[in-house]
């Protein structure tokens, strides 16, 4: 009897992160995809989908009302409406990547739940020979600038671990490296008086979806002292290429390393 029945991969998927919803599309499973965020703009085609609301703030009703197989979901911060989800009867895949082999990690498992495990593993493949290849290229380099990467303003917080560890990929040091296995913003807040002491030689910021005030930035007391901001090292990171934990974060990469190497040949 169970040999004859045809059971079929999720057919009706709704993605509660940008990064979810791409990954979707890149393993070939877009045209399933019925519901995203308001954030995913990745790639063109996933903009036509319906919205079911923010990364905090989503509408239970507008999810059910799509009737999906499965929701993709991401972290800690989606507990409640994951929670919620599972109360009303859905399955969910909720990933909680820290770390930039937890993002590698992520699309095998997104892709393996699609059904699109071959196309998962082409997507990781492709990525890890990119992140050997700039890996490479800046490990000549003889000296690595000291890189402060800031994630909000208010209080100040130090970057996420695959951020860190992106930075020290494209040939930086992140003054705050040993933040890095703090899981919540809470455990990166750093003074602006330890980011003056550090003396970053590069300053990036990405203020989670917020755009960045470089005047804010380089106004705060004794910052006039820092060398990134003597030197005009400041350097915005849109949010979309950094802080959402998918394949858009090569293109951060790509923009870090770019920074870095006009830093050195200056």
């Amino acid at each position: 009897m169970y040999g004859k029945t045809s059971i079929e991969f999720p057919r009706r998927v709704v993605c509660l992160t940008a990064e979810t919803a791409e990954i979707a599309f890149l393993v070939g499973a877009g045209d399933r995809v019925v519901g995203v965020p308001g954030t995913a703009r990745r790639p063109e085609a996933v903009r036509e989908k319906a919205r079911v609301g923010g990364f905090t703030t989503f509408r239970l009703d507008k999810i059910l009302a799509l009737e999906p197989d499965l929701v993709l979901a991401f972290s800690d911060l989606q507990k409640d409406v994951v929670r919620d989800l599972i109360g009303a009867g859905v399955a969910v895949l909720c990933t909680n990547q820290r770390s930039f082999d937890d993002v590698l990690r992520a699309i095998l498992v997104i892709g393996g739940a699609l059904g699109c495990e071959a196309a998962g593993r082409g997507l990781v493949q492709d990525m890890s020979d990119e992140v050997r290849q700039i890996r490479e290229y800046s490990a000549v380099w003889p000296d690595r600038p000291r890189v402060y990467f800031e994630e909000w303003h208010d209080p100040l917080i130090a970057g996420i671990r695959w951020v860190s560890e992106l930075i020290e990929i494209a040939g930086g040091r992140d003054v705050f490296a040993e933040l890095r296995d703090r899981q919540a913003a809470a455990g990166r807040v750093v003074s602006p008086e330890a980011v003056v002491e550090r003396d970053p030689q590069i300053i990036l910021a990405s203020w989670c979806g917020k755009p960045v005030d470089r005047g804010q930035i380089v106004g705060r007391p004794g910052w006039e002292r820092i060398s990134a901001v003597k030197a005009g090292q400041l350097h915005e990171i849109e949010g979309e290429d950094i802080l959402a934990p998918g394949p858009s974060l090569m293109a951060g990469l790509r923009r870090i390393h770019e920074v870095i190497q006009a830093f050195q040949a200056a």
